[in-house]
């Protein structure tokens, strides 16, 4: 019996981008088993537009926001499919073909929990004319928008930390698929066009958001006394970011490390370190992959 693949996206208040990824869902062949939608605190008639125009999607309505992570973990809940296509609402495959690709993709590699998928993608121009993305890889992590994730994977780890919101819960997850035996690997297989529309993304409150999970994830994961090191790293480098994007940047740099303050009980709560060896390994595999 084949793989049965299902395309879920999470979107809030594009409802352009949303329509020309369904419209381009639409052109697959074969289509994907099903499509889930959750709409996030939606205000744009993006929930009317979907049940008018697009019945067959099962589309689930948050009246207020509750952060993409949270919405990805109830459509992976959602679906009852072997493998899910997780796409934003503005990325979509180029390949007709892609859901056989997919289906063969993870027929064929049966511990492969994600892959992360190449994108031509407006935010690194140079991707939209390349030739190649090179070979199949080991990765630390990858991008909601461009991935396949084999559902009984994704559900027997539990999901992303969703109390994240949003970012940073990809390579934290990368984590514990590596700890639990499952293969993340980036996969030339098919190619994802990401339009990366500016709407309703704020780069410097994705910092913030990025730079706190990753401090929040180092609490989680990281074994002591590794931790001490590597969580002071990892403030420096996001510091350094934020130097070199200007003054406006540092001195709200502050925010983040308040919020950070405010999770530290929740993250030794729920606190489980993993062996240094693999977490080392798994920061080499982020090193290599930039």
């Amino acid at each position: 019996m084949s793989l049965r693949v299902a395309v879920c996206i999470a979107t809030r208040n594009r409802i352009d981008d949303l329509a020309r990824t369904l419209g381009e869902i639409a052109k697959l062949a074969p289509p994907p088993d099903e499509i889930l939608i959750a709409a996030d605190g939606c205000t744009d008639g993006t929930n009317d537009f979907v049940r008018r125009d697009f019945p067959q999607v099962r589309l689930i309505v948050h009246e207020q926001a509750i952060g993409s992570v949270s919405s990805r973990n109830e459509l992976a809940a959602a679906c009852t499919s072997d493998v899910i296509l997780t796409l934003d609402d503005d990325s979509y495959p180029l390949e007709r073909d892609a859901i056989s690709r997919i289906r063969m993709l993870f027929a064929g590699n049966p511990r492969l929990a994600v892959a992360s998928l190449p994108q031509r993608t407006d935010e690194t121009p140079a991707t939209l004319t390349a030739t190649s993305f090179g070979e199949s890889r080991f990765v630390g992590s990858y991008a909601n928008c461009a991935a396949a994730i084999r559902t009984a994977a994704f559900l027997e780890l539990g999901g992303y930390t969703d109390w994240f919101f949003h970012a940073y819960e990809e390579p934290d997850f990368v984590l514990r698929c590596i700890v639990g035996g499952w293969q993340v690997r980036f996969e030339p297989a098919l190619t994802i066009r990401h339009h990366f529309t500016s709407a309703q993304r704020s780069e410097i409150r994705t910092h913030h958001r990025h730079a706190r999970n990753e401090l929040w994830s180092v609490l989680l994961r990281c074994p002591a006394p590794q931790i001490f090191a590597v969580a002071a790293f990892r403030v420096v480098r996001q510091f350094g970011y934020a130097w070199h994007r200007g003054l406006d940047w540092v001195w709200r740099e502050p925010q983040w490390w308040f919020a950070f303050l405010r999770g530290i009980p929740r993250c030794l709560a729920e606190r489980s370190p993993l062996p240094w060896r693999t977490y080392l390994a798994w920061m080499q595999l982020l090193r290599t992959q930039r």
